[in-house]
C-alpha cells in the first residue's frame, strides 16, 4: 500500500497534457433606425469691409454704418467698394418643433419613414434584412470569438 500511494498522489496532482481547451462565443445582431426629423442653424456674425483707389477716409464706416470718404487728388481716377453684413439677432425662446430660428444658415432634413424595414435573426444566426424607406438604416451582424485555453 505505501508503495502504491506516491503513485496516486502523482496521477492526481500531475496535469494533463491535453488540459487546454477552445472556448467559442458566437452572437448576432440586428439594429434597425428610423432618422428623426432635425435642422442645424449656424448663427453669422457682423462683416465690414470698405477700400478703393485714390480715396482717403473721414471717417471709417464699420459695423455701425456707413463711413464718410473723399477723392483722395481731385480730377483722378477713383474707385471705392464698401460692405457690411450684420450678424444673426440672436433667438430669445428656443423654437418650436416644426420652426426654424431666424439665421443665416439652416439645413433641415425631413423624418425617414420606415416602410417595409424589418429584421429577424433565427436560432441557426441567420438574418433577414429589408431595406426600409428614405432616411433609414437596417445592420446586421455576426461575431464569433474565439479562445484557446493553454
Amino acid at each position: 500500500m505505501k508503495k502504491l500511494f506516491p503513485l496516486a498522489l502523482l496521477l492526481f496532482s500531475a496535469s494533463a497534457a491535453n488540459a487546454g481547451g477552445i472556448v467559442t462565443k458566437h452572437a448576432s445582431s440586428v439594429q434597425l433606425t428610423v432618422d428623426a426629423a432635425r435642422s442645424t442653424a449656424v448663427r453669422i456674425g457682423d462683416s465690414y469691409s470698405a477700400s478703393g483707389t485714390n480715396i482717403t477716409a473721414t471717417t471709417m464706416g464699420g459695423v455701425g454704418g456707413a463711413g464718410t470718404y473723399d477723392v483722395h487728388t481731385a480730377g483722378d481716377a477713383w474707385s471705392f467698394s464698401e460692405s457690411l453684413t450684420t450678424k444673426d439677432a440672436v433667438p430669445t425662446a428656443a423654437p418650436t418643433t416644426g420652426d426654424t430660428p431666424n439665421f443665416s444658415n439652416i439645413t433641415s432634413y425631413t423624418a425617414g419613414t420606415a416602410g417595409t424595414l424589418a429584421g429577424s435573426i433565427d436560432n441557426a444566426h441567420t438574418m433577414s434584412l429589408t431595406a426600409g424607406g428614405a432616411g433609414s438604416t437596417a445592420i446586421g451582424q455576426f461575431v464569433t470569438e474565439i479562445t484557446v485555453i493553454d
